[in-house]
């Protein structure tokens, strides 16, 4: 199994920035990349960005692009997304998750996931 705990979340003004922190422990040789989603209530879960494991390759949700940077620190075995610019819209709960085998925008195929951390962007 792959444990996963978000950290940085809280309650910032529109236009700020906020870094979010993914800690992993366990069995991290089967992680593929890790993920960020999130999920505003009312919602369905909605992909955010993800960077393979070796940390070579970032993607990013249109949303996002532009706003948002993830990075992987190796020594720390810790995923940050760093958001700035941050909009109302951008307010939900943020999730980290492990994939396997490839990044997908598809929360169904990612297999562990973290508690989440709450983002509230105020206007």
């Amino acid at each position: 199994q792959v444990q996963l705990a978000e950290s940085g979340g809280g309650l910032v003004q529109a236009g700020t920035s906020l870094r979010l922190a993914c800690a992993t422990s366990g069995r991290t040789f089967s992680v593929y990349a890790i993920g960020w989603f999130r999920q505003a209530p009312g919602k369905e879960r909605e992909f955010v960005a993800a960077v393979s494991w070796s940390g070579g390759a970032t993607y990013y949700a249109e949303s996002v692009k532009g706003r948002f940077a993830v990075s992987r620190d190796g020594a720390k075995n810790t995923v940050y997304l760093q958001m700035n610019s941050l909009k109302p819209e951008d307010t939900a709960v943020y999730l980290c998750a492990t994939t396997p085998v490839e990044v997908t925008i598809t929360p169904a195929n990612w297999d562990y996931w973290g508690q989440g951390t709450q983002v509230t962007v105020s206007s």
